[in-house]
């Protein structure tokens, strides 16, 4: 783990200078809000807006390197910039929606080595990714937050994600997070 946080704190160091608006999310995150578990990426959230994505894409390829062949084009097509630095894989989604902006408002810095500080959304705001998400791993992390975070703000959560899995077309996973929270 050390390593990718060291990786994320060049990231998050890369992106301070161009005073860019950012937070980590997903397996950083959940190493802060719920029981730790290993991962080998890191995940984060960049506000960029639509329309302006080449810009910030641009300029992290001049100084990352990413995993795929042509990953502009595949950042624009899903919003999703894939990069490796040093054997970590970094998933840089680019943000544009009202619950990101509101995501990266509300991170919070977080030291989890010596002299490493990342900004990681906020708990609350990890269940609503990892819900959206709706994959079994994500479940299994949400079920995690839970049982660590006793007093998680449940009405800022349903108001974020009620929008979303509107937009996705998925209000199941309403109902199975509510069913998720009463069992635990």
């Amino acid at each position: 783990m050390k390593q990718i946080f060291e990786v994320a704190q060049q990231v998050q160091n890369f992106f301070d200078e161009n005073n860019w608006q950012f937070c980590f999310i997903g397996g950083i995150a959940l190493q802060r809000w719920a029981k730790p578990r290993l991962t080998n990426a890191a995940d984060l959230t960049l506000l960029t807006g639509f329309g302006s994505e080449e810009i910030y894409i641009d300029k992290i390829l001049a100084k990352f390197e990413s995993r795929i062949s042509n990953p502009k084009e595949f950042a624009l097509r899903n919003r999703i910039l894939l990069l490796q630095i040093e054997n970590v894989g970094i998933d840089i989604s680019l943000g544009a929606l009202f619950f990101e902006e509101s995501a990266v408002k509300r991170a919070v810095s977080y030291d989890f080595l010596p002299h490493i500080k990342l900004k990681i959304c906020t708990a609350e705001d990890l269940v609503v990714f990892k819900a959206f998400a709706n994959r079994t791993q994500d479940w299994a992390d949400i079920e995690n937050i839970l049982i660590v975070q006793l007093k998680l703000d449940w009405k800022y959560i349903n108001k974020q994600l009620a929008p979303l899995v509107e937009l996705k077309e998925e209000p199941e996973i309403l109902t199975k997070l509510e069913k998720l929270r009463k069992e635990i």
